[in-house]
């Protein structure tokens, strides 16, 4: 195999930086060199790639269609090595990473706490978790697997399936009408908190439970769970979010379901793997316990043996 047609690392450093500036001044600034020194390191990069990567004219400069790709590219690229480099020289050799992306909300309230039954069982394993909640390209990511909601982006990858969570109503005991009335009752006299992206789960859930709301789509939106869950902590209202995010809040009577579950508005957890992951081993022993963990898991309606919503990511 031949030289590999890879740019020096200065060159990508000084065109990233004057990117994401929009221009070479502050570029400099950032990198304590000349703004010379910029301008010089993006012409040989140039010179490198034979395209232009920025459009100069007098004082300004705007990144051209080549360059706007190239500096995502980049980013991502440099991103990634500076993490790599990092955990090598904060790691000890002795142990073995793993590198994980998940759900903020599912991080915090489900996996985090459950962590420590794994770390028992592998004392040499470091877990290391970052918030992805958009479906992402988990190849060439630096992760070696991600937790997330099922989705037709993740069509073709390597998944397992974790459990199906059904939404629930909660908020405060305080704020909740007496429990002797219809949940119809109970509903209408509360104020419904929302999730920003998907503002038709009231309305989904209208459907499938039977309860008709007064207005399904009015009350203050948030755009994530987590936020939903302290906003009904807060006694903002009334938030439909899944019931595995709040099983302790409702078992320390911390909230209170003012309805029945919904399991068709749930939502389908799945671990996907990333095939090229250079830590194959490791990432299955650690799927093959989350499996587990995810089925000692109870939720309270019955689940489908395979939720319609995982047929669109085979």
């Amino acid at each position: 195999m031949g030289a590999r047609q890879i740019p020096t690392t200065s060159t990508l450093v000084a065109f990233e930086a004057a990117a994401r500036h929009g221009g070479f001044s502050l570029a400099a600034q950032e990198l304590v060199v000349t703004e010379g020194a910029i301008s010089r390191q993006v012409a040989r990069l140039e010179a490198f790639l034979r395209v232009s990567l920025f459009v100069r004219g007098g004082n300004r400069v705007a990144l051209t269609e080549h360059g706007k790709r190239y500096a995502e590219d980049v980013g991502r690229l440099l991103a990634s090595l500076e993490q790599s480099t990092l955990q090598v020289m904060t790691t000890p050799s002795q142990q073995r990473v793993l590198e994980l992306a998940a759900v903020g909300t599912f991080a915090t309230r489900w996996l985090i706490p459950r962590l420590p039954a794994f770390a028992r069982r592998h004392s040499d394993v470091v877990v290391n978790i970052s918030v992805r909640n958009d479906p992402f390209v988990l190849s060439g990511s630096g992760f070696d697997a991600a937790i997330a909601f099922a989705h037709p982006a993740w069509a073709g990858a390597e998944w397992r399936h974790l459990f199906r969570s059904s939404l629930i109503p909660v908020c405060l005991p305080d704020i909740a009408p007496s429990r002797d009335r219809a949940d119809v009752e109970v509903l209408a006299g509360l104020p419904l908190l929302h999730k920003t992206t998907t503002p038709e789960s009231w309305r989904d859930y209208s459907r499938e439970s039977g309860i008709e709301l007064r207005d399904a789509t009015a009350g203050s939106r948030f755009e994530q769970f987590s936020m939903l869950i302290e906003a009904a902590l807060a006694g903002l209202g009334v938030a439909l979010v899944p019931y595995l995010y709040v099983a302790e809040d409702l078992r320390a009577a911390a909230l209170v379901a003012v309805g029945p579950p919904g399991q068709q508005v749930g939502k389908d957890f799945i671990l996907v793997l990333n095939s090229r992951s250079p830590r194959a081993d490791l990432l299955n022993e650690f799927a093959d316990w989350l499996v587990d963990e995810a089925k000692s898991d109870t939720d309270p309606p019955t689940s489908e043996a395979r939720p319609q919503l995982l047929a669109a990511i085979e």
